[in-house]
């Protein structure tokens, strides 16, 4: 019941109204020229130093859901769930040698979003759209599972219903004021609420692993009662170290997710916002101490095993809610008001992404969607304008797809975005370095890497749950006539293959001197940096001019 949880949601309730005051009150913060521009409403003036880039992009790539999933998954199914700190620290080096190049390159053209740079670069408006609806659609589930995190603390703390409305109403109360507050501040919001976020969060994780293993007899009782978890129930899990099927399906799931997590829209907004190539370079060295705390959290799903916490019922007969492993943990060794400040570091956890990641989306549906094909005269204010009310329906969407769907559907709808993100790796990523690639070869790719992905993912089940389809992204082998009962990431072989076509494609294509369009950059676009001058935004330059000096 509620009454007993009375406490800790005071303290969750003072915290989250404390943090949305704050979200209202960045729309003055740091002087906005004029809102009414997507350069100041979405990227946030494009003016973030140090310090407050380093915050907003570690709060936008560790979520709500990553605070509970991850936890969650060493739970239920042991080493493989470690994948996430291996990813987290390979990505860094792969993101510093690309998005320094897409900072300077959207810089000096106004881009917004990855999508106006490849239909710069390609001279294809549709290949531009292909990758501003790839991210949308890759987008939606992620906002959604932010929910997850909340609803998993307000169900610990027993505030739910007897009916479905009852038992979503405080979520959709949540994202109502998320979404008033994302309207009238933009980025703003979520870069100066992440203060307040990620300091709780540290502050949470430091004392749980400094306080946990004391109550609970030390890292060897801890380890201990996790192998003996595993060794009495094998399946489906590795145990406290990773089996041989597993081996591959671990590599190439931390490489394909270090892949992946930079080219979703909202990782690449949190980068355009920054000031100069200077910051980029700084949080591309100083992020990975984010790591170090995913690591601390990934440990609590070893500690909840010896705390004995027995996860809540889900929301199908005879099922349980993994995700409530962490809040139940929390719940059951703290003290009332420590599990409050834990539980509110969750639900903050969710907003910052949340709001990033519905900015990000907007955005490509404003500048790929509506100007380029429904508005082409459209204005600054007009786009700032569309891309409000479009951040407005993409929350929405989000808290449809838990109130309507099965929350472990979206989870793994989330693994299935990853899948799809993948595909758009040559045109952005391998684009800032080459145009090699044709326009139409490019397509190609898209389509082949995707519609094998799908198929891929369809022919995933889990007999656990009673899925036959889409559920996970791990692929046996097997079904491709391998004798062997290994697994593999579909994101791998999809993009691989996308890669390939494109580059066959590509060849056949230019023999058959099929026009590749213009490239609108120059060489000296991808080394420009504060202070050089920049085209108006959404207005190409003419590949023919002489470049524009640099300062």
């Amino acid at each position: 019941m509620w009454r007993d949880h009375l406490t800790e949601i005071i303290i969750f309730t003072f915290l989250f109204l404390l943090v949305s005051a704050m979200g209202f009150v960045a729309a003055r913060w740091r002087a906005p020229r004029d809102m009414a521009h997507l350069d100041e409403w979405g990227l946030g003036g494009r003016s973030f130093g140090g310090w407050i880039t380093w915050f907003l992009v570690g709060g936008d790539l560790y979520t709500a859901y990553t605070f509970v999933a991850v936890p969650a998954l060493i739970f239920g199914a042991g080493a493989l769930g470690f994948y996430a700190v291996p990813y987290t620290i390979v990505i860094y080096p792969l993101v510093f040698l690309v998005l320094c190049r897409l900072w300077s390159v959207s810089h000096r053209h106004g881009f917004v979003t990855p999508a106006d740079f490849v239909r710069n670069r390609f001279d294809s408006p549709i290949l531009a759209l292909l990758i501003a609806i790839t991210g949308i659609v890759a987008t939606m589930p992620y906002i959604a599972l932010q929910l997850v995190g909340i609803e998993a603390v307000l169900k610990t703390m027993g505030v739910t219903g007897d009916n479905a409305f009852a038992r979503h109403l405080p979520i959709i109360i949540a994202f109502a004021i998320l979404a008033a507050y994302t309207y009238q501040s933009g980025l703003r919001a979520p870069a100066l609420i992440a203060f307040v976020k990620d300091s709780l969060i540290y502050i949470v994780i430091l004392v749980a692993v400094i306080y946990l293993p004391y109550k609970l007899g030390g890292w060897g009782e801890i380890f201990d009662a996790a192998d003996a978890k595993f060794k009495a129930s094998p399946a489906p899990g590795d145990g406290i170290l990773l089996n041989a099927n597993n081996q591959l399906q671990y590599v190439t799931l931390a490489f394909g997710s270090a892949l992946a997590l930079f080219l979703y829209p909202h990782s690449i907004t949190g980068v355009l916002a920054s000031r100069n190539r200077d910051v980029i370079k700084r949080n591309m060295s100083a992020l990975p101490a984010y790591s170090l705390l995913l690591g601390l959290i990934a440990l609590l799903g070893f500690m909840a095993i010896a705390a004995g916490v027995k996860p809540l019922p889900g929301a199908k007969a005879g099922s349980v809610d993994g995700n409530t492993v962490v809040p139940l943990l929390f719940d059951s060794q703290f003290p009332d008001w420590f599990a409050g400040v834990a539980y509110a570091a969750i639900g903050i956890g969710a907003l910052v992404p949340a709001a990033i990641m519905s900015i990000a989306a907007a955005n490509l549906f404003t500048r790929n969607i509506y100007k380029e094909y429904l508005k082409r005269d459209a204005s600054p204010a007009q786009e700032a304008n569309v891309s409000k009310i479009t951040s407005l329906v993409v929350k929405v969407g989000a808290v449809a797809c838990i109130v309507f769907l099965d929350p472990q559907f979206s989870i793994d709808l989330q693994l299935i975005g990853g899948v799809i993100i993948l595909q758009t790796l040559p045109a952005v990523a391998l684009g800032l370095y080459t145009r090699w690639f044709h326009r139409g070869a490019l397509i190609a790719g898209w389509v082949a890497g995707m519609g094998l992905g799908m198929w891929m993912l369809y022919q995933i089940g889990n007999p656990a749950t009673g899925k036959k389809h889409f559920a996970g992204s791990a692929f046996p082998l097997e079904k491709f006539g391998f004798d062997t009962q290994k697994t593999i990431y579909v994101g791998i072989v999809a993009v691989l293959v996308n890669l390939a076509v494109a580059a066959l494609l590509t060849l056949v294509l230019r023999a058959a001197k099929v026009a590749e369009g213009v490239d609108g950059t120059t060489p000296d676009d991808y080394f420009a940096d504060e202070g050089d001058p920049r085209v108006t935004p959404g207005v190409e330059r003419d590949a023919d001019a002489a470049p524009e000096p640099v300062a």
